[in-house]
């Protein structure tokens, strides 16, 4: 699916369902250097069970032509305007990582429009280390491998993808290689700049879900808890063993969470 957001195309995967006024929405909002891809087994199963589910490729990322956007506040303009774009009066934001502060941003900017808001590898404030920020300026390859050793529990590290045959390390940096010059360095910026995140924590209206990974080197589970105090609706679930990349590690777990918090709104709107 393509839609045209500020004059440029943007991308979003639907698992080849079209667009169902008449159904429930959910965003799937990926994190830095990723796109529509980390969330095939999520974005699938909603698509198949009653909702529209639409699985974005953020500015620069993917399908979606760039540039990439160094901020949190112009990441949550642009998924405002990519509803307008798309036809999407109300809908559940899913986000991983950076994709987790956009969601939270836009709930916070336009609550009549956001019905609930799954968090998922995600700390409020989201610092990023000097020697990514550099080596990602840089365009250094090591700021790839950081990411992937930081990411990945010491269990996803010797294997453990239920796929046979598949590598989740490797998976994960094929990825990130196949983003742009400069895009980790934008997406790293944005994150490491969000500073009203914990302001608009207090101010967010909508259930929220925290779902992070006890082993988590990225966003460790202590920063992400004194976020979720903040919330006035929140629930937070800690997966045992699970590193930052919860839905290559965790998908069924991920998954089994996101539809216990989901269902609700698909209720709702029945």
């Amino acid at each position: 699916m393509l839609i045209t957001v500020n004059g440029k195309n943007a991308y979003a995967y639907t698992a080849g369902h079209p667009f169902d006024s008449n159904l429930p929405t959910v965003l799937f909002i990926h994190g830095a250097a990723n796109d529509h891809s980390v969330w095939a087994l999520q974005s699938r199963y909603f698509a198949y069970h009653g909702w529209n589910a639409l699985a974005l490729d953020l500015p620069g990322h993917g399908r979606s032509e760039g540039p990439a956007v160094s901020s949190v506040s112009d990441l949550a303009d642009w998924l405002g305007k990519f509803m307008d774009a798309a036809g999407i009066e109300r809908a559940a934001l899913v986000g991983h990582s950076m994709g987790s502060l956009a969601a939270l941003e836009t709930a916070v900017r336009d609550p009549e429009r956001i019905s609930r808001v799954a968090m998922i590898g995600t700390a409020v404030p989201m610092p990023v280390t000097d020697t990514l920020l550099s080596t990602s300026q840089a365009n250094d390859h090591v700021a790839y491998e950081m990411i992937n050793v930081f990411s990945h529990s010491p269990r996803a590290q010797i294997g453990g993808n239920r796929v046979p045959g598949a590598w989740i390390m490797g998976s994960a940096i094929r990825l990130m290689e196949r983003s742009g010059p400069g895009v980790l360095h934008s997406d790293f910026t944005a994150c490491n700049s969000y500073d009203t995140g914990l302001e608009a924590a207090a101010k967010a209206k909508c259930p929220f879900l925290l779902i992070l990974g006890q082993r988590d080197l990225m966003t460790p589970p202590r920063l992400a808890r004194q976020a979720a105090g903040q919330f006035g609706d929140a629930k937070t679930i800690i997966m045992d063993g699970a590193g930052h990349s919860l839905m290559a590690e965790q998908p069924d777990a991920v998954l089994d969470a996101l539809i216990e918090f989901l269902e609700l709104e698909q209720a709702t709107v029945a």
